[in-house]
């Protein structure tokens, strides 16, 4: 960990930091849902809606054209940041990662996907990278194969190359939500090409924490959400490469996707407008833009190794308190895991460990993180989960012992 992080100085960014709950300074453990917002996005909403608030691509007046170009300009910054070339024509804004693989789904899928053809995923993905692939294959009868786990957390891709074979598509997480554990992103797209399948990697456990090159990782799509990257909910990014997006017919129907409307059909628009009927997120992108503004002050890898050193501190803390009482799903620390920790107690409910721990101000999520052929996997029902962000510190993970430890003398 750097000594120039200054968390002290992150943490006065942060205005839901300076809550109490039950009388408690509040600690936030639950950025793998959804992360704070700094107060510069706070801010820069609240000027656009007092000063700018107009409808995009369509008003001539003043505020209406500085609205087109505020908005146009976040989708830049959310290029930039991705390393994407060719922002303007590739950068979607959706309502969030959900939305994102729907459209995805729905226009790629749709019009790429029958019988005799397959799509892969993992065990360990969110519901939001199972679901939409389920009820469009129920529509055009393909076939879902599946990537396992090892008992450590990692994926088996010992057979990876049978399960690509005739694939048309690897759908895939960079990083578990609940495993934490880091894919390997850069080999699966490889192997993905090498078998003729495109990939697209759901990047919303990934793309705030770990940086992202869709160039570099030679990606087809990416997709993640506004709110676990320090911005508003509501917002959601489709990235995908200019030349597949032309290729693919509009999601949704209305005004700001179309070229032309006549009684007989209608000329849809160029890419990324084609995907966005309707009044898109305004505020919310130029919230979007400045959060990542705000990371990139502080630096992506900083925070990357910052939070890699919170979570190699409490899996050491939790393994040398609670010993076999507590199980931690997921690789055990190194880089090849991300910070979330999920975890069960002996004897005590995960819904009863976050009350218990609430009591001391400290906010974890339990239940199934909306992966539950995952925990069926680990055999399961629940899991409480940790998740860091920039603006945790040891301190926050002395608190957490203290809560669990309550939590044990109370249930076990």
């Amino acid at each position: 960990m750097s000594k120039t992080f200054d968390v002290a100085k992150i943490k006065k960014d942060f205005p839901l930091l300076e809550r109490t709950v039950h009388d408690r300074p509040i600690i936030y453990l639950d950025s793998g849902a959804s992360s704070l917002q700094p107060h510069v996005v706070i801010d820069a909403m609240s000027h656009y809606y007092a000063t700018t608030h107009a409808n995009v691509h369509r008003g001539v007046y003043s505020t209406a054209e500085e609205a087109t170009i505020l908005f146009e300009r976040s989708r830049q910054v959310v290029g930039a940041f991705l390393g994407a070339v060719h922002p303007a024509e590739e950068i979607v804004f959706t309502k969030n990662t959900t939305e994102s693989i729907n459209l995805l789904a729905n226009s790629w899928g749709a019009t790429n996907l029958g019988p005799g053809d397959a799509v892969v995923l993992s065990i360990m993905e969110h519901h939001a990278n199972i679901v939409p692939w389920q009820m469009l294959s129920a529509r055009l009868g393909f076939e879902i194969r599946w990537i396992t786990v090892d008992s450590e957390g990692f994926l088996i891709l010992d057979d990876l190359d049978a399960l690509l074979e005739g694939a048309k598509l690897l759908s895939i997480t960079a990083m578990s939500n609940v495993l934490g554990t880091i894919n390997p992103i850069r080999e699966l797209a490889a192997r993905a090409h090498a078998a003729g399948a495109l990939i697209h990697v759901d990047g919303a456990q990934s793309v705030p924490h770990l940086g992202t090159n869709v160039v570099a990782d030679d990606l087809d799509f990416l997709s993640f959400s506004g709110h676990k990257v320090l911005g508003p909910t509501g917002i959601g990014v489709l990235w995908g490469r200019r030349e597949l997006l032309a290729a693919m017919p509009p999601f949704l129907g209305g005004g700001g996707m179309i070229l032309d409307v006549k009684t007989d059909g209608f000329l849809a628009a160029d890419p990324p407008q084609r995907f966005e009927a309707g009044t898109p997120p305004i505020a919310e992108a130029i919230g979007l833009s400045e959060a990542i503004r705000y990371i990139d002050t502080i630096g992506i890898d900083e925070i990357r190794s910052h939070e890699l050193h919170l979570t190699t501190t409490a899996l050491d803390a939790l393994a040398g308190r609670f010993g076999d009482s507590l199980t931690v799903h997921g690789p055990g620390p190194g880089a090849h895991r991300g910070g979330v920790i999920s975890f069960t107690l002996e004897g005590v409910h995960a819904h009863d460990m976050a009350q218990i721990l609430d009591s001391v101000g400290v906010c974890v999520r339990p239940g199934h993180h909306c992966a539950k052929p995952l925990m069926r996997f680990l055999g399961v029902p629940a899991t409480a989960r940790a998740s860091f962000g920039l603006y945790n510190d040891e301190h926050d993970i002395e608190v957490l012992l203290e809560g669990i430890d309550q939590a044990a003398k109370l249930f076990t």
